[in-house]
């Protein structure tokens, strides 16, 4: 628990300094559900293995679990994909302003993202109580969409805001 503390306090000071400083030349990605521990974990993780060093990636939830569904870890693993020491953490408002784009998975919460960032909602079904199968569908639903914003992050090109992929 202390090391999650930990974690999430250095997420949090270095996206108030972002915001405070304006000159990070990176993009910040977020990816918010609601319990932070299934889809927006794919999306980060997935974007994780295919990013670059200028691309930082986050995850939050506005009523977040205790922890990732084992279920979630298993079809990670499957595809060689790890969740690099993310754990579920609450949407804060330095994160939140810190990011240049903000996916939320299609679960309903709201963000409020700051003005110049773009906001997508990918609609994404809920993976609890779902088969591994089920699972292996969003899974591989959720890497094609982070695949086709990939090329845009890198090209730093405009993404509508509140348009859907």
């Amino acid at each position: 628990m202390a090391s999650r503390t930990a974690t999430f306090a250095i997420e949090r000071i270095e996206a108030s300094l972002k915001n405070r400083l304006h000159r990070d030349p990176d993009v910040t990605v977020l990816f918010v559900c609601v319990q932070n521990a299934g889809r927006s974990q794919i999306a980060a993780s997935v974007l994780r293995r295919l990013a670059g060093p200028h691309i930082r990636v986050h995850t939050a939830g506005s009523a977040p679990a205790d922890d990732v569904r084992s279920s979630i870890i298993t079809v990670l693993d499957e595809v060689g994909l790890s969740l690099d020491g993310e754990f579920p953490k609450p949407l804060t408002t330095e994160v939140l302003e810190a990011a240049d784009i903000v996916v939320t998975m299609g679960c309903g919460d709201i963000c409020v993202p700051r003005i110049g960032a773009t906001h997508l909602d990918w609609d994404i079904p809920d993976p609890a109580g779902l088969s591994l199968t089920e699972l292996r569908t969003i899974r591989n639903d959720i890497d094609l969409r982070v695949r086709d914003l990939l090329p845009r992050l890198k090209k730093g090109e405009s993404l509508a805001v509140h348009s859907a992929l």
